[in-house]
């Protein structure tokens, strides 16, 4: 490592506190190309077992810090270049901590456009800004000593522009000094408060902002959803907003470093100076850079909200093994319905009209009896989005109609509009218009929410807070980890995965996922994760990346259906040999007793004894009994309906069953079958105190509820977890 990754090693190790080969290791695996699903499953024994949540914030920072050392060594460059280059600035840029901290040391030595400063330098006046800064001992005035510096020529016609002049040059120095703004940074985001007034055009008009239009909050206590809806509200001219900040304590602070305690003739014209500085340079900067730390703190945060809310949506339990008609709900359109079996293969489409008044329900119902009789359909995902309410009371009637047990859920369609419209839909569905391809999405959604979902870009799955205020290409990033890492913890089917599937495979990208499809059509299925080898693209590395997330059911090699590593397949057959176990025993699962043979020291041996490490050896165990499972069978199971509830009918005190649809900064909006989800603030989650609902709810979670309050004309209702 040269000496700058051994100084972004250290730091890292730090500010993760990891010992330091955990970090050292860690920089060295993602600095050779692997992607964090392997580093996380198959390099526990190199990083210390730290989770793929973990590595991928590592991940971020170790970009984010090489980048801040790329822009050190390129100021340091320009600096030099202006041959102003000091040791002291260099060792300054070099213990630069941050990059705001690094901007205010290049201030100075950045070109600027034509400032009252530069105009004044332009005028002659820098020596007599010097002197005045210097506030030595002069006798006379201060018009007294700037007298010898009027040069009509250069545009001083007198002592008070010439004194003028001097003070913006003054004011620039201290504006661009980088300790003044490093101090008044802080203090302002320690001390400062955010204040909020209604623009006069929006006074009058009631809105969303409305708890903003006189609103003033400590920055230190700001909440980050409320900075993101000041941001917006502000954009669509609702607000005008301002930080603002201690300035006499400023004040004192820049002149108690600027005066000296025996005043000079220029003491005064340098304190003016410096609140000339303050409020017209120093202050709006400050103001602008403190906002914008806000805003990209905020927008993290609330990235990390999405990012736990997607995955709990990804990871959704799918149900297995049912035929389901999937049901988009619309009004003058239609609701559009797709049959599709077992498999996900459509086996029938129609659209029906039974939202409003005036349809022949009576009709629609028939139609819907003879598609579920003739496919035998045993469950109905009905979208939530419009019509849905009217939907939901149509085909739970409907049901109550049929001779046999027949369920519904509601599903969350966000982004089967986006889906249905793409490019990859009309190449899966060619045949289907826009609409019918949205139904069958939403069928397909309750059998495989991950297989379904990754078809979608993940910033159209509507789980997340102000997801369209945030850095769309940030965004991006994050919300194709979460995707990433769901993909790779539960693995893939290699001969029915989607392109868009393998895509999001450790180590493998749509072209390749492409190149997979294509071989598999050309050359049948996959009977060994090694012919893998043989993909156009796929190589070596790709394959190391790639393989251990690949599954293949009722191939040539029973290893190849599980999570273990083909580069562990010696050691895991060597294991099975040694603890008396056969290949058919693991094949059928027949392998009890074998976590208790590998426990305490027992484990340690055979691990040294086969050459691996213990946390690998125990992996290998697990992946063994678990042969062929998947991984999101042992979540809870979506609550599947077969009648409904309506506003009405909810009371306070009720208890009942619920879905978390999506976690917010103030709270939990959760399912209970009433078409409007209910709201269960953070104060009603739990006992103990939580700094975010995301520290013990997920979206998917099911949970008991207690009613505390029914709004029926505002559509809203309070629900309480820890009441129930």
């Amino acid at each position: 490592m040269n000496n700058s990754m051994t100084k972004i090693t250290k730091r890292l190790a730090r500010e993760f506190q990891l010992a330091p080969w955990q970090a050292e290791n860690t920089v060295s695996l993602l600095e050779e190309g692997n992607t964090v699903p392997f580093i996380a499953r198959y390099r526990k024994e190199r990083t210390g077992s730290l989770t793929d949540e973990i590595l991928r914030d590592f991940s971020d920072r170790l970009a984010l810090l090489k980048s801040l050392e790329s822009r050190k060594e390129e100021v340091i460059r320009l600096i030099d270049a202006q041959e102003k280059l000091t040791d002291e600035i260099k060792t300054a840029v070099t213990n630069a901590e941050t990059l705001s901290e690094l901007e205010d040391i290049y201030r100075p030595y950045r070109p600027k456009r034509r400032t009252r400063a530069l105009i004044a330098k332009e005028k002659g006046l820098e020596p007599l800004a010097k002197l005045m800064l210097a506030q030595d001992c002069f006798r006379g005035s201060a018009e007294d000593m700037a007298l010898s510096y009027i040069n009509s020529e250069k545009g001083v016609e007198t002592a008070e522009e010439a004194l003028n002049g001097a003070m913006d040059i003054i004011a620039e120095e201290i504006s661009d000094n980088a300790e003044f703004r490093k101090h008044i940074r802080s203090v302002t985001r320690k001390y400062g408060v955010i204040t909020a007034k209604v623009t006069k055009e929006k006074a009058d008009e009631d809105s969303v902002y409305s708890n903003y239009y006189d609103f003033s909050e400590p920055l230190s206590k700001l909440a980050n959803h409320r900075i993101l809806a000041i941001n917006r509200a502000e954009r669509e001219g609702y607000l005008n907003v301002k930080i603002i900040a201690e300035e006499d304590n400023i004040l004192r602070y820049l002149n108690r470093i600027l005066t000296p305690k025996r005043p000079s003739v220029t003491t005064e014209y340098v304190k003016a100076a410096a609140a000339d500085s303050y409020k017209r340079l120093i202050a709006p900067s400050i103001e602008n850079e403190i906002r914008a730390e806000l805003t990209e703190e905020a927008q993290e945060a609330s990235i990390k909200v999405f990012n736990k809310n997607l995955s709990g949506l990804l990871l959704t339990p799918p149900i297995k093994g049912k035929v389901v008609l999937g049901f988009d709900p619309g009004y003058r359109t239609g609701c559009k319905t797709a049959v599709v079996d077992e498999t996900g293969k459509v086996k029938d489409t129609g659209i029906v009209y039974c939202t409003l008044p005036n349809h022949d329900k009576e009709k629609a119902k028939k139609q819907l009896k003879t598609m579920i009789e003739k496919n035998n359909v045993e469950l109905v995902s009905i979208g939530n989005g419009t019509a849905s309410k009217e939907s939901e009371i149509f085909i739970s009637d409907l049901l109550k109609e049929l001779d046999r047990k027949v369920y519904y859920i509601m599903t969350n369609e966000a982004g089967a509009s986006v889906y249905s419209a793409s490019k990859l839909a009309s190449e899966e569905f060619p045949d289907y218009d826009v609409a019918l391809r949205s139904a069958v999405s939403i069928a397909r959604r309750v059998q495989d929410p991950l297989a379904e979902l990754v078809k979608i870009d993940p910033q159209s799955i509507g789980v997340g807070q102000y997801q369209h205020d945030m850095n769309k290409k940030r965004l991006g990033e994050a919300l194709g980890g979460v995707v990433e890492a769901c993909v790779n913890s539960v693995g893939v089917d290699l001969n029915t995965a989607s392109p868009s599937l393998l895509s999001y495979v450790a180590g493998i990208n749509k072209t390749v996922a492409k190149n997979i499809i294509a071989y598999r059509e050309e050359n049948g299925r996959f009977e060994t994760r090694k012919q893998l080898m043989k993909v156009p693209k796929l190589g070596a590395k790709a394959f190391e990346q790639c393989a251990g997330f690949m599954r293949i059911t009722n191939g040539t090699e029973m290893l190849d259906n599980t999570s273990v590593h083909p580069e562990s397949y010696k050691a895991a057959k060597e294991l099975l040999k040694r603890l008396g176990y056969t290949e058919a025993d693991a094949a059928s699962g027949r392998l009890d007793g074998i976590r208790e043979k590998l426990s305490g020291k027992a484990g340690d041996k055979m691990a040294e004894e086969l050459g691996i490490g213990a946390v690998t050896l125990r992996d290998i165990a697990d992946s063994l009994l678990k042969r062929g499972r998947d991984p999101r069978e042992e979540l809870p199971q979506p609550t599947l309906r077969s009648d409904l509830l309506s506003l009405e009918d909810l009371k306070p005190d009720m208890v009942l069953t619920g879905t978390v649809r999506n976690v917010i900064d103030f709270g939990a909006f959760v399912d209970i079958g009433v078409h409007q989800d209910g709201l269960v603030h953070i104060s009603q989650i739990c006992s103990r105190y939580i700094k975010h609902p995301s520290e013990v709810l997920s979206v998917g979670d099911i949970v008991k509820v207690r009613v505390t309050e029914v709004d029926p004309k505002k559509k809203r209702i309070s629900l309480s977890i820890k009441q129930a």
